[in-house]
């Protein structure tokens, strides 16, 4: 029997001085690097395929859900029943990747990695913003969820597209935990390491995302 085909997807903008050592740390442990380039103005695509990844644009931002569905959909017209995502700053050792990859042999089931941010150095405002995203998950989803923001995670392809995650920016990986819940789909925890580079790049605002990630929780609960 062949080895199952790994592919990891990689949303990425303005990420042309990081991305690419992601995509080579992936590519040397097995994975096929998917980036999707969301807009970029600094050669993120061209640095990410020349370092061997297979590289899909948006012509201009869209944001990390958009850029999330744009890879699920091509995992999906691949055949391809599950992606690994992590982010395109570093943060993610690609060696996690794997790791999560291979803690839950479930394809079907959804796989969240856990930072520990204080080990990891992770800014006070960043470990706040996460506690009230796990706070209001936890609460609406009648689980405990250690880690509701972490881009380290493996999605059952078919899974992710169908629950209807309509939310924006970085929304998406709130939204997808607590409709996946609601589904009873089977959701697994795995703790991961994570670093904080000093040249990391985040388009991620510790404030204003936070909030919007609750009013996109908010909007789910009524909607449904």
């Amino acid at each position: 029997m062949s080895e199952r085909r790994r592919v990891a997807a990689v949303p990425a903008y303005q990420a042309a001085h990081a991305a690419p050592r992601v995509v080579r740390g992936l590519r040397r442990l097995g994975f096929e690097a998917w980036v999707c380039d969301d807009g970029s103005t600094d050669g993120t695509a061209t640095a990410c395929a020349e370092a061997g990844a297979r590289v899909l644009r948006h012509p201009r931002n869209r944001g990390k859900s958009a850029a999330l569905r744009t890879l699920l959909h091509a995992a999906r017209a691949e055949g391809v029943d599950a992606v690994v995502t992590l982010d395109a700053d570093g943060q993610h050792p690609p060696e996690e990747a794997r790791r999560l990859d291979d803690a839950e042999p479930d394809r079907r089931a959804l796989v969240l990695g856990v930072r520990d941010l204080g080990d990891a150095g992770a800014p006070l405002a960043n470990r706040r913003g996460n506690a009230i995203s796990n706070g209001f998950l936890s609460l609406f989803s009648g689980l405990w969820l250690r880690d509701t923001n972490c881009g380290l995670r493996r999605y059952p392809v078919e899974l992710a597209l169908s629950l209807g995650v309509v939310g924006e920016r970085f929304t998406f990986e709130a939204e997808i935990v607590l409709r996946a819940a609601r589904a009873g789909a089977r959701i697994v925890e795995v703790p991961v390491g994570v670093v904080y580079p000093e040249d990391r790049t985040t388009h991620f605002d510790v404030v204003r995302d936070p909030a919007r990630i609750v009013a996109r929780v908010v909007e789910t609960l009524v909607t449904r």
